[in-house]
């Protein structure tokens, strides 16, 4: 059976170049449209869908608007943005995945870019992504209980010295679809002390890892900004990547390590690559490499742990499959056999402090 659609956008124009996307694939099917918020909220209080599109900017009310409307009535909908590459929208997107969104898609400023293919496939994957893969991998029970996860079955360690007891440590975190709102359950929940950096690679493209960078950091005890080429890391700092560039943690002359960004072509259409920053990470000079994946489709972070594993002690953290939005990454790292530790998303920031410890 189809996967129903609702379509929410100001534009007449938009809203059946978007219904046309989507009804283009065979999971799905858009047939209802609203103009705005509000005709999508008395939409929403009567008809259940399978996912909903919704537009930011839209006169009566917008869709931030909708989404506080969504969570005061208790009204359950999974909902994909679309936002223009503007500062603030991007602004505001990060606030509508705070209240309830999924994810988004970055929406095109005329008619003619939104019918090319570049558009038709970010939003199809992502509809893919959230809707049709979302449910985890996981079995259940006939009573629909979630049945536990097999214990972790470690592959032994290829490399031949042990992590230094109190050396100095790196955390490195991945995730994509679902990250920007499931990151809001883990990055202010660290201590300001916490006794490490932190780099950070979000799928996102650019101008909108800023925003969220800016918006974590307003959220957290802990430092958050993202990455500029040439940053020193220090300890109690998150670094983000930014949207369009890889990133890459060099050594410094002295022991001290920094950011060095690229625009070098995207890999597997990413840029930022997690991949990237974990196979620069074989080079350092750090002890200890705390790796951890959270959701997001696909499997970018596990050929880069699993070669830098082989160089360099490092200590696996992973999202359970329950509380993924898409349980993708996690999955591809999990299967790989090299995850120390599998935990619920709440409880990733306490996994990350108790194994690096506080300043």
């Amino acid at each position: 059976m189809k996967k129903n659609i609702l379509v929410v956008d100001d534009s007449a124009l938009m809203r059946r170049v978007i219904c046309d996307i989507i009804n283009s694939d065979d999971s799905f099917q858009a047939i209802d449209t609203c103009k705005d918020g509000l005709e999508a909220l008395e939409t929403l209080r009567k008809k259940k869908y399978d996912g909903v599109v919704l537009d930011i900017n839209m006169p009566r009310m917008d869709g931030l608007e909708l989404l506080d409307k969504l969570q005061e009535e208790k009204i359950k909908a999974t909902i994909i943005m679309v936002s223009t590459l503007t500062t603030k929208d991007a602004e505001v997107t990060i606030l509508a995945m705070e209240r309830g969104a999924i994810d988004f898609v970055t929406k095109p400023t005329n008619v003619i870019d939104a019918k090319g293919d570049e558009f038709k496939q970010t939003l199809l994957s992502v509809l893919n992504a959230v809707i049709t893969t979302r449910s985890f991998s996981g079995s259940r029970t006939s009573s629909g209980r979630a049945v536990a996860p097999k214990p972790v079955e470690r592959k032994p360690r290829t490399i031949s010295a042990p992590a230094k007891k109190g050396g100095k440590k790196l955390v490195a975190l991945a995730c994509s679809t679902g990250g920007p709102k499931s990151l809001q359950s883990v990055i202010p929940k660290l201590p300001k002390n916490l006794n490490a950096p932190m780099v950070l690679v979000q799928h996102m493209p650019k101008g909108f890892t800023k925003s969220l960078a800016d918006r974590l950091d307003e959220l957290s005890q802990i430092k958050v900004t993202e990455a500029a080429d040439g940053d020193v890391l220090e300890n109690g700092h998150v670094y983000i990547a930014p949207g369009g560039f890889h990133m890459e943690v060099k050594k410094n002359a002295g022991g001290s390590h920094k950011i060095a960004l690229n625009n070098m072509p995207a890999i597997g259409g990413l840029r930022p690559c997690a991949n990237v920053t974990y196979d620069s990470l074989t080079a350092s000079d750090y002890d200890e490499i705390i790796c951890v994946v959270l959701t997001g489709m696909g499997a970018d972070g596990t050929n880069g742990i699993l070669s830098l594993e082989k160089k360099k002690p490092v200590y696996v953290i992973s999202q359970n499959a329950e509380t993924c939005v898409v349980y993708g990454m996690p999955k591809a790292i999990y299967e790989s056999g090299v995850v120390d530790e599998v935990v619920p998303l709440e409880d990733v920031a306490a996994a990350i402090t108790k194994y690096v410890g506080v300043k």
